[in-house]
């Protein structure tokens, strides 16, 4: 095996194993959450009260915000990767791409029925910019991807309140979708929950999305992780190992005082129409900076003699990641919802914390399994079949 053999081998296992670290830290969000279902349960201790706070707000400072965006870095970095293997070959491979995100929706509605919280749905349709912005050069993607990660419609949204300035406002319109969740979540009807998270579920995740600013994020980070692949920053090397060294300090820096920010912001702006927006702002710049810290430090630390043996367990999850988001929604409905095991009404944090993991350790054993025997994971398999299904 040649040198460049070798760095591109490297480089698709950290890519691997960091998408598997990823669906990692989702599936233990998603579990502490009861897979969106916000209940307290009633009669446990206080001390496990107290404990269910503090993993709550250690998951979310670690994870929230972060492992969609990881995600989504890593989704614009595999397209590349596609693309330059057919460039390489003769192949143009945005038609075949654009069919593989109408494919991907498709998965993603079927995920959408057991999981309100999808997110295959939002990357398929986003996925379309990267076909025009595949025929542009790095600086002119690099604006666009820093245009839309500055937020630019909450920043007109800002200046139009900072102008007029209500003396009230309402709550945002997800809400009142959200509101209606337990009117089919906790029922004991698997089909009204599906036909629930399909209609109602969708509307309320597609308008948090925004209000939120996802969107421009998503789109911002597929942009950003195109560029990360044009420049082969994931083939370890003394160069890059300087630029993710630089990254990774930079990105600490940076996320500090935004941090800091964000938990005095009832202190530094006393409006809350202010507030809220310029909130939604600063909550999607510290998550950006601190999920660079999260991707630069794994990195780093794969490419260490023992950091590698450790994180090289997250890539057979990292492979099959597409079944893996699926199989867990519906694995975590059928554990948390009413028409399953109902346990949202017994669990806390701490115990989904343990469920979350356990169920990480058996997916890590079994994608382990699967991996040694078979070239695509389930769902990624019939991806692929259906992908090439003109060529044949």
């Amino acid at each position: 095996m040649n040198s460049h053999e070798q760095s591109t081998t490297s480089r698709l296992h950290v890519i691997d194993a960091l998408r598997g670290f990823a669906i990692v830290s989702i599936m233990l969000l998603h579990n502490i959450e009861h897979f969106d279902v916000y209940f307290t349960a009633p009669g446990l201790s206080d001390w496990m009260y107290t404990l269910d706070g503090y993993i709550w707000d250690t998951l979310f400072f670690l994870f929230g915000g972060k492992s969609y965006a990881m995600f989504a870095l890593l989704f614009g970095l595999t397209f590349f990767i596609q693309s330059n293997n057919q460039g390489k070959r003769g192949k143009n491979f945005n038609p075949i791409f654009a069919w593989r995100l109408v494919l991907l929706f498709g998965f993603g509605l079927v995920n959408s029925a057991f999981f309100q919280g999808d997110i295959l749905t939002i990357y398929a349709a986003l996925g379309f910019l990267l076909i025009p912005a595949s025929y542009l050069g790095n600086r002119m993607i690099l604006t666009l991807a820093i245009f839309l990660f500055l937020q630019p419609m909450e920043w007109l949204n800002l200046s139009q309140i900072v102008q007029n300035p209500p003396a009230a406002i309402a709550d945002p319109v997800s809400w009142t979708y959200f509101g209606k969740m337990s009117e089919y979540i906790s029922g004991d009807s698997m089909v009204a929950t599906w036909i629930g998270n399909l209609t109602n579920g969708k509307k309320a995740v597609l308008l948090w999305n925004w209000e939120n600013g996802r969107f421009f994020h998503i789109a911002s980070l597929f942009l950003f992780g195109m560029v990360l692949g044009r420049k082969g920053l994931f083939e370890w090397n003394e160069k890059n190992n300087t630029f993710w060294n630089r990254t990774l300090v930079v990105s600490l820096t940076i996320f500090i005082p935004l941090y800091l920010v964000k938990n005095n912001l009832d202190e530094l702006i006393m409006n809350d129409a202010i507030r809220r927006s310029f909130g939604t702002i600063e909550t999607s710049w510290s998550n950006l900076s601190f999920m660079v810290v999260l991707v630069s430090g794994f990195v780093l630390l794969f490419h260490s003699k023992t950091g590698q043996k450790i994180l090289s367990l997250f890539s057979p999850i990292g492979k099959m990641s597409l079944s893996n988001y699926v199989f867990q929604s519906i694995i975590g409905s059928s554990l948390y919802y009413g028409y399953g095991l109902g346990w949202y009404q017994y669990t806390g944090a701490t115990y989904g914390l343990l469920i979350g993991t356990l169920l990480s350790i058996l997916m890590g054993y079994g994608c382990t399994w699967w991996c040694k025997r078979y070239k695509h994971g389930p769902l990624e398999g019939i991806w692929h079949k259906l992908t090439w299904i003109w060529s044949h």
